[in-house]
Formats: structure tokens, sequence, C-alpha cells
């Protein structure tokens, strides 16, 4: 039996990135992560959290109503697949998993449990962190008959080798791939028309692809 854990915070919200913008849904927020993308916006440390066992956790979100999915996020929920092994049969709605790509272990042991899968593949030019092609491409090698999408948060520093690796790893797993302007932490400004430049240079090479900015920042939600 897994301890309790640390909860950063369970709310309701708007889904805003992905294909599945709009959408009503519950939200647990993580605490930890295993990077440290130079763009990350969201505070999921343990200062201000809020301690969870398995029930209480399925308890607090059966309070919300209405909601298409419940959505981990994080941080790096796959930091915690131990908890997670033991809550996922406990969700009393579907389960939409937001997550780096890079623990291919950690997805094997809940995947059961999971209905929707979030997978970011990081760049190099924009996260500040190594590249990641082949733990992103082991992850995804672990996905069989799942819903599954892959966000590529970009910016003008994206490269063309990017790209190419970025398309390889979408045609090998046939996944739609989200670009997704990066959002200065103060503003959500973006460049309109170099945005979409980049996507026609994915379009060239692939064509499950799409445009979608972080809809909640627009909206000013959570």
């Amino acid at each position: 039996m897994t301890d309790k854990i640390k909860i950063k915070e369970v709310f309701s919200s708007i889904q805003g990135e992905g294909p599945y913008v709009g959408v009503k849904q519950v939200f647990i927020r993580f605490c930890g992560c295993n990077l440290e993308c130079s763009f990350c916006d969201t505070d999921h440390s343990k200062e201000n959290s809020t301690t969870y066992a398995v029930e209480e956790l399925a308890n607090e979100v059966k309070k919300y109503s209405g909601c298409h999915s419940v959505v981990l996020t994080g941080g790096e929920p796959l930091l915690h697949a131990g908890f997670l092994k033991e809550f996922l049969p406990h969700c009393p709605l579907p389960v939409y998993l937001e997550t780096n790509a890079t623990l291919a272990g950690e997805l094997e042991d809940v995947i059961d449990y999971i209905d929707y899968i979030s997978a970011d593949i990081k760049l190099p030019s924009c996260t500040g962190e190594n590249a990641f092609w082949n733990e992103h491409d082991a992850f995804l090698s672990k996905i069989k008959h799942k819903e599954v999408f892959a966000k590529i948060v970009f910016d003008e520093n994206i490269t063309e080798d990017e790209i190419q690796h970025s398309v390889k790893i979408g045609a090998s797993h046939n996944i739609e791939l989200i670009l997704q302007p990066k959002f200065d932490k103060d503003n959500t400004n973006f460049d309109i028309e170099f945005a979409q430049k980049v996507l026609d240079r994915f379009l060239e090479k692939y064509k499950k692809v799409r445009l979608i900015p972080q809809v909640h920042r627009l909206l000013n939600i959570k």
C-alpha cells in the first residue's frame, strides 16, 4: 500500500490545450517534475499542497459533476506511478494523462487505467533541456489502443532538425501533432504569421498536424 501523497491542487476547469479544448474536466495537479523546462509557468512545488490517501482523493474527485474526464497533470504525474496504480481503479471518470513522455516504464505500470494521453515532445530549442527523442519514441511505443496525441511547444528558435525528428516520431506512431506557440509567462502574445509558417513546414512533411494555442491562457482561467 502506497503512503499518502501530496497534491498541489484539485479543481474543475475547461481544457485549454490540444484537441479537447473546451471540454470541462477535473484536474489533479501532482507535485514535482523530472524536467526543468524554461517555459514552464506552473507551480508544482509541495508548498501549500494537500495530502491525500487513495480513497480521499477519489472522494474529492466525486465532488465535481458534469465533467468529461479526470486530468492527471503536474509537474509530471508519472513520477507517482505507485500511487496512481492504486488510485486509478477507484477513479469515477475516464482518465486523461498529461505527461512529458519520458517515463516509459512508469507509463507501463498504469496504462491499463488511462483513456487519453497528451504526450509532450520536448524541443531543446524551447525547453533549454537536452533532446529526448529516444525517450519519447520508447514512451509512445508502450501505447496501444489508446487515444493519444503529441503536443509540441515551440518558439522562434525551432530548427529544421527538430521538425524532422518530431515528424518522424509522429509518423512512426501515427499520431496527431499539436503545435503550441510558447507564451511568455507574463503575456499571451505570439507571432501568428511565424506560427503559421511553422505549421506549413510541418505540413510539408506530415499531414496530421494542427496549430492550437493555450486557450485557457487567452480566457484567463486555470
